[in-house]
């Protein structure tokens, strides 16, 4: 398996770990990702909830923990491996969050839940290179057209997202219906088709990523073989004795089934796959009380929302499961035990 290359940098392996907050991919996750040929992200959301003053100043405790993740995750994996970053749109700071991991040089940031419209103003003349998250060739377009004849910049990579991932996604939630849910191999092959014909009028050469449901080699070959040139995988990386995430999270994790999984609608308003758990059998009924606003997410109103989710998240990363939203990806019914991220990497590329 050919690595992914970004400036100067290469991968060994053609596999992203996928960006997972609050902190379940840190730099423990990232760093050994990267140090084993993979590409380790770092999730930025909330990312200093373990800041003694994160109550009291959110943003700030955020900002200085973006400095000291990426150490650490550098100090883990090599100067010489590529390092990323997940920033979300949605996020109320979302440009003095990007501005600081591009002030501590990481080699790559990639951006969804939301449209980063104006993500290229603040990497130009740095080694950063970014990647926007879509959901469909539409939103690729979209995308790649602004940033082409407002910043003269091209994507370094596109990082496709279908409807099987973790978390929050980038579709509506009819389209998440089983009768109408998109595939991701008709996605990769139209954005990987567009991509080839932006290759050739730039002659720049860009990776295209596919994410969502990829649970084996036999699933990475064959979006390789559709013409991708790497995937990205998250849930399988929560079971590994580096992630960041509690012992009971990834207890939550092997324990999950199947039939617990499901499409629930997030407090701030997007669809989003989690384990179905009595904590949100019980927000469904009755709205939380809420003490404290974070300023986490743009689109979130303390007002109306069921629950605060940065707290929920919280409360799962640190293994409080009676009060924790927990979110995965489709396959999450599959784990059944706990390895490392050596032992991973080597399944996904070895026969």
């Amino acid at each position: 398996m050919k690595g992914i290359k970004l400036g100067n940098k290469q991968s060994k392996y053609p596999i992203i770990q996928g960006g997972m907050g609050v902190g379940v991919s840190l730099h423990r996750l990232a760093g050994n990702v990267s140090k084993e040929g993979g590409i380790g992200v770092i999730s930025t959301a909330d990312i200093g909830y373990q800041e003694e003053d994160f109550a009291q100043d959110p943003i700030k405790a955020n900002l200085r923990a973006i400095g000291k993740e990426i150490k650490k995750a550098r100090e883990i994996a090599g100067e010489d491996k590529i390092l990323g970053v997940n920033v979300m749109v949605a996020l109320k700071n979302y440009v003095d969050i990007v501005k600081e991991c591009v002030k501590q040089k990481i080699d790559l940031i990639i951006s969804g839940a939301g449209i980063p419209k104006d993500l290229p103003e603040y990497v130009i003349g740095t080694q950063t290179k970014i990647a926007p998250i879509v959901s469909s060739l539409r939103c690729c377009k979209l995308i790649v057209k602004h940033w082409m004849s407002k910043y003269n910049y091209i994507p370094d990579m596109i990082v496709i997202e279908g409807p099987e991932a973790g978390g929050h996604l980038g579709f509506k939630a009819e389209e998440l219906e089983e009768a109408n849910k998109p595939k991701l191999e008709d996605i990769t092959i139209e954005v990987v088709n567009y991509i080839k014909q932006i290759e050739k009028e730039t002659g720049k050469e860009i990776p295209v990523i596919a994410a969502g449901g990829i649970w084996d080699k036999k699933d990475i070959e064959k979006f390789i073989n559709l013409g991708a040139s790497g995937v990205q995988m998250a849930t399988r990386f929560v079971a590994t004795y580096e992630c960041d995430a509690s012992d009971e999270f990834k207890q939550a994790y092997i324990n999950a089934k199947t039939e617990n999984i499901r499409i629930i609608k997030s407090p701030v308003g997007m669809p989003g796959r989690a384990i179905y758990n009595e904590f949100i059998r019980n927000t469904e009924k009755q709205q939380c009380k809420i003490n404290k606003c974070y300023n986490c997410i743009k689109t979130c109103d303390v007002t109306k929302t069921p629950y605060c989710i940065t707290k929920a998240l919280i409360n799962a990363v640190k293994g409080n499961m009676n009060e924790a939203l927990i979110f995965c990806g489709n396959n999450v019914g599959r784990i059944d035990k706990i390895v490392s991220v050596r032992d991973l990497m080597n399944e996904l590329v070895c026969y």
